[in-house]
């Protein structure tokens, strides 16, 4: 105990309290903020969590300088107030008065006698801290007051430490703050506050940001996900940059050997908050040097010590949690600098599951950026400069502006959807929008530009991670499960997915793992060039490629590394949202044409008349035409299996013509590194091809499973071409042809010992085909998503859809 510092002699309450004699059980005293910084320095220190010191002025302080400066009466008349703008004028005037009391000779004592032995322990006459205000019914579960009240950084000496504690005193009383309080029932008098004076880290010499302990859209328990950028960590809270995102797969955290990143998103980081020099301002804003716009903020080994303790923090206090940090410049240590229960998903219903899907092809979307919520809707467009224009904005609209704060409660209450064009998944509008349970598209690049006042627009966020913005309000549907209503069905139900983000979205749909995932996809949509332009850049000779790859791989100097990092941490992410179930990764099964579309790709195709029928799946991965790419496809499926940790990827190939061919591409991905049966790998392989039911058996004795994709299989048994307009009406998977394959290859499948499922569209199409499946045998059924209620409904004979549909919007 520090008794000069900490308490009064006598009965007399405490003034100020170390935060290092504070625990959980303080928050009437200190508030939930400074409760929380003293359990984790006293509780958390043993897990390698670093929190900087310092102390809290008390309730007792506040009441003290309530008392003393005569504030009671004001206190009960904004309490009485009979109208907004009496409830305004009074809350204005408690501002004033704040600002402009005196504190008790007792409470100054004690902030000056602890500032100076703050500083003392620092070896400086005048520490720099950050006066943090946090409220004694802030940051409890049940209502986060997060962001109602003041910060203030760089705070230098103990007359401005004083004038801080004054103004964190007087945001109690903002109009955004009475109104929340007045929303969540609590009584003016009955909060009080108390100050947290913090050692700054020097971060404006380095970075900061924010992480949860959980996926802040989805709710998915097993990731953290970090949010950074340059300089005081202020500009990441407000929304005000889009920062850097990583995403980290808590349950491989134990293990010291893995690099457990599925996901590195690399910010713009426009402009960052540094210390001001002059003493008119304790910050300022500058714009960020282009070269650290290019680069991380982060190494891997730091995110990885980050989630670490985000995963000690949340194990600690038994719950999802909301936390702060920031990395000191002089000395490259990274701290927790706060940490608060997160309040939004952790508080969902559980058991109960809500999904939103358009109902017409959208076309080209206006504006995209980071997708929050999980949801979609519908409005006219209202674009506003701050939200002193609230008078424009009608319910229903849909806010686009450049970022929000605190300042919008009321705005984004009444909005049916949110655009902002700076920010990430843990800026002010991201959380707020969660919170109301709105969709937002943050980050959006020129949303106020291209977006225009009065139109209509369909913002969706139910695509995976990228939230986009259509033009026009086109048909929707909801629907609302109770997963705990639902019947079991005959055989395991399986999903098929493409990406990441969608993978996030599905985790809570009660389904026995994922069948089918696309390498193809990631390597589409989030790698972008051919794997050939990446493995030989350097013999590339078409220039707009080259420039194109320089662009999108900035911050890799090796070409290659940009693939298989990117494409690892794809597949990862995919894999860990159904852990430890199975995950079954296709490999790449572009064909020519489509490879030939990716950048750089036109250099490596050949130009083939059938593309359906050439140069794909198998025929590729032994091929020394496409040798360096296929390496790299193996070193990436090593990667996100051994060194990020998911080892319930299974591997299927793809379009496997001839029982040669299987044998060369097994030995061909041993030579890489991926063994059947060694570290408990999978092999499976996609049936598909008459050869493959005629010899079903000889397949069957070299691979872990079969997998029927029945678009192909249609095809090929019909000789009807899959993408003909003309023959449609001959593509039928229901064909008695088709399903006499599909049932000989289950039944041969079985007799030597193999397991047989279906990925391939037909039984998403046509639930009536799933239950030909079943009584054929099938051991399981993977299917789109949206369709797997549909499918149980049918398979269990339920009459009634599985869930209620909500309603439709267009």
């Amino acid at each position: 105990m520090h008794a000069t510092a900490a308490n009064e002699p006598g009965d007399r309450p405490a003034q100020v309290r170390w935060f290092e004699d504070l625990d959980r059980q303080d928050v009437a005293q200190v508030g939930g903020k400074n409760a929380s910084l003293g359990e984790m320095i006293r509780e958390l220190r043993s897990e390698g969590v670093r929190v900087p010191g310092g102390f809290a002025t008390t309730a007792a302080a506040y009441r003290a300088y309530v008392e003393h400066n005569g504030l009671a009466d004001r206190l009960a008349a904004l309490a009485g107030a009979g109208n907004d703008q009496e409830r305004e004028e009074q809350a204005a005037g408690l501002r004033r008065a704040f600002r402009r009391g005196s504190f008790p000779a007792a409470v100054e004592s004690a902030i000056r006698e602890a500032y100076r032995e703050l500083s003392q322990r620092h070896d400086q006459q005048a520490v720099a801290v950050a006066a943090r205000s946090s409220a004694t019914a802030e940051d409890l579960p049940e209502a986060s007051f997060a962001g109602q009240q003041e910060t203030f950084l760089n705070v230098r000496g103990i007359e401005d430490l004083l004038e801080a504690c004054r103004g964190c005193y007087a945001s109690l009383f903002t109009d955004r703050a009475v109104a929340y309080r007045q929303e969540h029932g609590f009584g003016h008098e009955q909060v009080a506050l108390s100050v947290g004076v913090q050692k700054m880290v020097r971060s404006d010499r380095a970075s900061a940001g924010v992480m949860f302990s959980l996926d802040t859209d989805t709710g998915f328990r097993d990731v953290v996900v970090i949010n950074g950028s340059w300089g005081l960590g202020e500009t990441v809270v407000q929304g005000s940059v889009t920062p850097d995102e990583y995403r980290v797969f808590k349950p491989a955290l134990a293990d010291p050997g893995k690099i457990p990143i599925l996901q590195k998103t690399l910010g713009d980081k426009e402009h960052k908050i540094v210390y001001a020099g002059g003493k008119d301002a304790r910050v300022k804003t500058v714009e960020t040097p282009q070269r650290d716009r290019r680069r991380f903020v982060l190494t891997d080994e730091e995110v990885v010590l980050l989630a670490r303790w985000s995963g000690a923090i949340e194990a600690h206090y038994g719950r999802p949690m909301d936390m702060e940090w920031a990395k000191d410049g002089p000395s490259g240590e990274l701290f927790c600098v706060q940490a608060r229960p997160e309040t939004v998903q952790s508080q969902r219903q559980a058991g109960v599951l809500q999904t939103y899907a358009l109902q017409q092809e959208p076309g080209e979307p206006q504006v995209t950026g980071v997708a929050i919520g999980e949801a979609i809707a519908t409005g006219p467009v209202k674009v506003l400069g701050s939200p002193d224009e609230r008078d424009r904005f009608e319910p229903g609209d849909v806010l686009v502006t450049s970022r929000t704060d605190p300042d919008w409660g009321p705005i984004l209450k009444a909005a049916a959807a949110v655009i902002t064009e700076h920010g990430g998944r843990t800026s002010h509008a991201a959380i707020v929008s969660r919170e109301l349970g709105i969709p937002a598209v943050v980050g959006a690049g020129r949303a106020t530009d291209v977006l225009e006042d009065g139109q209509a627009v369909t913002v969706s966020c139910v695509e995976g991670e990228i939230g986009r913005v259509y033009p026009g309000e086109l048909e929707f549907t909801e629907r609302e499960v109770d997963l705990g209503s639902l019947p079991e069905p005959p055989v395991p139900l399986l999903i098929n997915i493409a990406s990441p983000g969608g993978a996030m979205r599905w985790h809570r749909l009660p389904v026995a793992g994922i069948g089918l995932a696309r390498m193809e996809f990631l390597v589409n949509n989030v790698i972008k060039a051919h794997p050939l332009a990446l493995a030989r850049f350097d013999r590339l000779e078409d220039g707009e490629a080259r420039r194109r790859i320089e662009e999108i791989t900035a911050g890799y100097e090796d070409k290659s590394e940009y693939f298989v990092a990117n494409l690892a941490r794809g597949i990862a992410t995919i894999a860990a949202s159904q852990h430890p179930r199975p995950v079954v990764v296709r490999l790449s099964d572009f064909k020519t044409n489509e490879y030939a579309q990716l950048i750089g790709g036109e250099a490596f195709e050949p130009r083939e008349e059938n593309p359906m029928l050439g140069f794909r799946g198998a025929s590729r991965y032994h091929s020394d035409r496409y040798r360096d790419g296929f390496a790299m496809e193996c070193r990436a499926l090593r990667r996100a299996r051994e060194e990020i940790g998911l080892q319930n990827i299974v591997i299927m190939v793809p379009f496997v013509r001839t029982v040669e061919e299987a044998d060369r591409v097994l030995t061909t991905m041993a030579g890489h590194g991926l063994v059947r049966g060694e570290g408990g790998l999978e092999i499976f392989m996609m049936g598909e091809i008459p050869a493959n039911v005629f010899r079903a058996r000889e397949f069957a004795r070299r691979f872990d499973g079969i997998s029927i994709g029945s678009n192909d299989l249609t095809q090929l048994v019909l000789g009807v071409d899959r993408d003909s307009e003309e023959l449609r009406d001959l593509f039928d998977e229901r064909d008695p042809a088709v399903q006499q394959a599909i049932a000989t290859l289950i039944e041969q499948a079985h007799a030597e010992g193999v397991k047989v499922g279906i990925c391939g569209q037909a039984p998403s199409d046509y639930p009536e085909f799933a239950r030909f499946l079943v009584d054929a045998g099938i051991d399981t059924i993977s299917l789109n998503p949206d369709s797997v209620l549909d499918v149980l409904d049918h398979l269990t004979g339920a009459g009634e859809p599985a869930g209620r549909e909500k309603g439709a919007e267009g």
